[in-house]
């Protein structure tokens, strides 16, 4: 048995009773919603011991051996990220203009090609499959480069790379489809996603693109429609979901989603619309469609049916690029309140020296230091191939996106007026022209991007949950026998009696030594894990199945772990830059005060679990749903009908 209770098996690797049968209880759900869950829990990787530190928050157990010492980037790899960070800063400066591309809509194609013949379609692409071969972590700083001067650029780079052709063949691709892909990838072929479409968003279960199977096997016709395909208007490779003939599994059909290379300039290929939106004026993002596409067999990604597997995994790892194009946009928005704040005079004072503004400052220099932590030290995961980074990438990705989107916010709040102008008005009037109010419209959609935050939460959710699923689902699971199910609680009971007073207990492996501010804030990781496994388990236990109809109670949950993660991961990278010889004055300052204002927010999160609204404000929604409040809304103009 493991320190969970729970039998580990490789990663993703499945015993029979699993793959036949999810271990949530789908019995009593509606037919389309069953069908859903059980093809999303199908997809899952199953995680080996839960050997990541994120995941081990939520069992009271933290795993500080997976994170400490913090992870220094070797000498190595660090020098050759930086030869070619250089190029892409100096080429960026000279050929790149952020503001002519929002005001036009487009990336010039000159700054395509540059960025083809440099590599930058083919960072993380192999050597030997003439890419430049960078690691995680060369990447992230790539994305943090970019993120600090032009969204549309990074957007372009980030899509192709992150989600579309890529990194799924990286991780699941064959040799024969690796060779025939990737150097075309390398030399600059564009690629790009297509999984939503317009009447089902992103539920593969209700997926309506079809991909049926030629007489001789060998093809599959393609035909449906995708929406919001970031690069869909400048690919020439496209990563498309669609759905395959289903399977029939213990005598019932099972929905199967496949995952197909098609090649942008196949027949029956089209761009129906191109989309325009709030923030990134460039973003090559439409509607394709696709009818009677012949699409060859050994195109499809890992195998029939895995199609949802595919997505779910490459998201992993491609969610890190946002949290690190996060960064860089908050390293630029410190810079320009830190000039700003110094240089604008009000009431016989700069503006620094106003408490409400010094205090935004210290939250988004503190800040700014956590989100790096979080960010490279996942990066850094990756690039050991030690841990299980599902976990971590998505709280990276919650957490980064949703406190630049405030430090944004917060910045133009601080330029004011010039804040809310463009650039090219504020250089045509000789001031200095900085596009804050592009930055914030063009970070918006990071917390849409590749899972909104809400998905963030209830994927973190499920994870969380998955170790106590393991161990107490067959007890509610109505689809046993009574045998069976009394068998599974007393296995549960029998683990929750040593599990569960352990989580009163103050032990642990907490590292410390480097600083006394510091590991009091270690501390209180350890401390918070184990509340937070208590309270999730008297959740658990008052709820019981329907624990997962309780979003914003799981929410708080999740917001906590994420805040004790990012905790860890800014101790962590303080003690070792202490380590290398950094002033303490300097390093622990930062560190402290977004330990301090994070456990501000983890308390009122416990008290929130206790102590909430949650169901008074649902009854108040479904009021609102059902029309009784449309007398509200009256007295508008172009009221819809």
């Amino acid at each position: 048995m493991s320190q969970l209770g729970v039998d580990p098996k490789p990663t993703g690797q499945k015993d029979e009773a699993q793959s036949a049968s999810p271990v949530i209880d789908t019995s009593k759900m509606s037919k389309d919603r069953a069908a859903a869950l059980e093809l999303a829990e199908e997809s899952r990787e199953e995680l080996f011991d839960y050997t990541t530190f994120a995941g081990s928050l939520f069992m009271g157990h933290t795993r500080w051996p997976l994170i400490s010492p913090y992870p220094q980037q070797p000498e190595e790899d660090r020098a050759t990220g930086d030869a070619f960070l250089a190029k892409m800063e100096s080429f960026l400066r000279e050929r790149v203009d952020p503001d002519a591309i929002d005001e036009t809509g487009e990336i010039p194609q000159d700054v395509i090609d540059e960025l083809a013949r440099m590599g930058a379609f083919g960072i993380k692409v192999p050597k030997e499959y003439d890419g430049l071969g960078l690691s995680q972590t060369n990447y992230a700083r790539t994305a943090v480069l970019l993120g600090s001067y032009c969204g549309n650029v990074t957007a372009l780079l980030s899509a192709h790379q992150s989600i579309g052709v890529p990194q799924p063949l990286l991780i699941f691709g064959t040799e024969e489809q690796k060779r025939r892909f990737l150097p075309r990838i390398a030399a600059g072929a564009i690629s790009a996603f297509a999984l939503t479409e317009e009447a089902v968003g992103s539920d593969p279960a209700r997926m309506e693109t079809t991909a049926e199977p030629t007489p001789d096997g060998q093809h599959f016709i393609l035909n449906g429609e995708k929406l919001w395909c970031t690069n869909g208007l400048k690919a020439d490779l496209l990563v498309v979901m669609a759905r395959t003939p289903d399977k029939v599994v213990r005598g019932k059909p099972r929905r199967q989603v496949t995952a197909f290379v098609v090649e942008a300039n196949a027949p029956g290929v089209e761009i129906a619309h191109r989309c325009h939106f709030m923030g990134l004026k460039a973003l090559y993002n439409g509607v394709m469609r696709f009818k009677d596409v012949k699409v060859p067999r050994e195109n499809i990604i890992a195998a029939e049916g895995q199609g949802l597997r595919v997505a779910l995994t490459t998201l992993n790892t491609g969610r890190l690029t946002l949290p690190a194009s996060c960064v860089g946009s908050t390293r630029r928005a410190l810079e320009i309140v830190r000039n700003w704040s110094n240089e604008r005079e009000q009431w016989g004072s700069t503006i620094g020296k106003h408490g409400a503004i010094a205090d935004k400052i210290a939250y988004i220099a503190s800040t700014l230091f956590a989100m790096e932590a979080m960010t490279f030290l996942t990066c850094a995961m990756v690039d050991r191939k030690s841990s299980d980074i599902r976990l971590e990438a998505a709280m990276c990705k919650m957490f980064c996106t949703e406190a630049t989107w405030h430090i944004a916010n917060e910045t133009l709040q601080i330029r004011g007026g010039r804040g809310y102008e463009t650039a090219r008005s504020l250089a045509a009037r000789g001031q200095a022209p900085i596009a804050v109010e592009r930055m914030l419209r063009d970070l918006r959609i990071n917390l849409i991007f590749e899972g909104s935050s809400e998905i963030m939460r209830l994927f973190i959710a499920r994870e969380a949950l998955d170790p106590h699923l393991k161990v107490a689902a067959g007890a509610l699971d109505s689809r046993l026998s009574t045998g069976a199910r009394l068998g599974a609680a007393m296995r549960a009971a029998a683990f929750y009696a040593t599990w569960y007073p352990r989580q009163w207990l103050p032990f642990g492996n907490t590292p410390t030594g480097i600083h006394p501010d510091l590991d009091r804030h270690a501390r209180f990781v350890a401390r918070g894990s184990r509340k937070l496994a208590r309270r999730l388990f008297h959740a658990m236990m008052r709820h019981g199945a329907g624990l997962e109809h309780q979003q914003v109670l799981l929410t708080r949950f999740v917001e906590i772990g994420a805040e004790l993660f990012a905790i860890a991961a800014t101790v962590e990278r303080a003690r070792a830059m202490l380590k290398s010889g950094s002033d303490a004055k300097e390093i622990v300052p930062l560190a402290d005060f977004f330990c301090r204002q994070a456990r501000l927010r983890i308390d009122a999160r416990f008290r929130g679990i206790r102590r909430n609204h949650d169901r008074a404000g649902y009854k108040l929604a479904q009021r609102v749903l059902d029309g009784q409040y449309t007398w509200m809304e009256e007295g508008t103009v172009g009221r819809l009908r």
